[in-house]
């Protein structure tokens, strides 16, 4: 397998465990953590360019951690699922597996079972647990991705303690999610957390989604980067840094640039770190009153631009919160486990279900034991 391996794996060699699927019907999340097996589960972070997987204990620590490109063929649901279960049997080799979470850029039905559409790959409807976990024969539990990320920050990094969470994952577009009292909220038909497609401008920027004037049109790595395009194409006095580091090619402008350039103090590049930031604030103002929580995670890669971003949304929160001076504030900050939370997430969302693989494999054992005791005596008497 060409996979690119980060490992840290610890102890040796360990064997894979199998077993038959177990599906997972329970959504009773709340504080089960508490009482999860602590047994390592792996995560799966599925993208439109790479999928990732990694082996994590019960502390949230990669034991180990490969990853592959998304094959060239992703428009067929099965390559797709053929990378994953590589992966994961490649993991099972050193580490004793016990169920396997996914996160899927998409949207997940309630029971957290079938991909209903993912924007970056052909799963339309997708029955992904159930085909993963017939071919893994282990548990497989499958999330939204910003789910899985929500999750991981509030057990393991920037939203530790808090009881009322929502996370925003700013990159292409927008993503979120919403934790209450540990607790991922998902809806109805489990596709609650699609801030993005918050319309903010009426008649606006025309988005992916078929609407106009969504959230992520104005607050986002595209956002970011539609803007540096435009002034550069009109030759803007205030875009000749950024053209000079491109060499007039447009198309080279991206993110990571952008916020190279800002870091340097670029006037126009923190300009527009100051624009998205603003855009940032209102919509968290509009969350705030709409959820209350007492804390705003912000994640995804614009977050790397940390206060240059950060900073003009807590201003423009505070300038846009209902009721401001006479209501408590939700603290804004940065997401601390970076591009590997989902992954981190879906693997601990994962041991909730494991429980019902270590009881069922019990069981087995136990069984098998009762017959060799039986037949031990049979043989002797005879």
């Amino acid at each position: 397998m060409s996979a690119n391996r980060e490992r840290v794996y610890r102890g040796g060699a360990a064997r894979a465990t199998v077993w038959q699927n177990v599906g997972m019907r329970d959504r009773r999340e709340r504080r089960s953590h508490l009482t999860a097996p602590r047994v390592p589960t792996v995560g799966i972070d599925i993208g439109g360019t790479k999928v990732m997987a990694g082996v994590v204990d019960a502390d949230g620590t990669i034991l180990e951690k490969i990853r592959a490109e998304t094959p060239d063929k992703s428009k067929s649901p099965k390559v797709v699922e053929d990378t994953i279960v590589e992966l994961v049997l490649d993991l099972s080799e050193r580490h004793d597996v016990h169920a396997v979470g996914i996160g899927a850029a998409g949207w997940v039905d309630g029971d957290r079972s079938r991909v209903l559409f993912a924007p970056h790959l052909a799963w339309r409807d997708e029955p992904l647990r159930d085909r993963l976990a017939d071919r893994l024969l282990v548990p497989v539990m499958v999330d939204n991705d910003a789910n899985a990320a929500a999750w991981a920050e509030w057990r393991f990094g920037a939203g530790r303690g808090e009881s009322d969470l929502v996370m925003i994952t700013l990159g292409t577009g927008i993503g979120g999610a919403i934790l209450e009292e540990g607790r991922v909220k998902r809806g109805r038909y489990g596709v609650a957390g699609e801030f993005g497609h918050m319309q903010v401008v009426q008649g606006g920027h025309r988005c992916a989604c078929g609407n106009r004037g969504c959230w992520e049109q104005y607050s986002s790595g595209n956002a970011l980067v539609r803007e540096a395009r435009e002034m550069a194409a009109a030759d803007s006095p205030v875009a000749h840094s950024i053209n000079d580091r491109v060499g007039g090619n447009i198309r080279e402008i991206t993110g990571p640039l952008i916020t190279e350039l800002a870091r340097e103090g670029d006037a126009m590049c923190v300009e527009l770190f100051q624009d998205i930031g603003q855009w940032l604030g209102i919509g968290i103002a509009n969350l705030a009153a709409a959820l209350d929580p007492s804390c705003f995670v912000i994640g995804g890669g614009v977050s790397a631009a940390d206060d240059l971003l950060i900073g003009p949304a807590r201003d423009a929160f505070r300038r846009n919160l209902t009721g401001r001076g006479y209501r408590p504030e939700a603290r804004i900050v940065k997401a601390e486990l970076g591009p590997e939370a989902g992954m981190v997430g879906a693997a601990d969302l994962a041991r909730l279900v494991a429980r019902r693989f270590r009881r069922a494999n019990r069981r087995r054992v136990e069984r098998y034991e009762r017959y060799g005791r039986v037949y031990g005596r049979q043989e002797a008497d005879s």
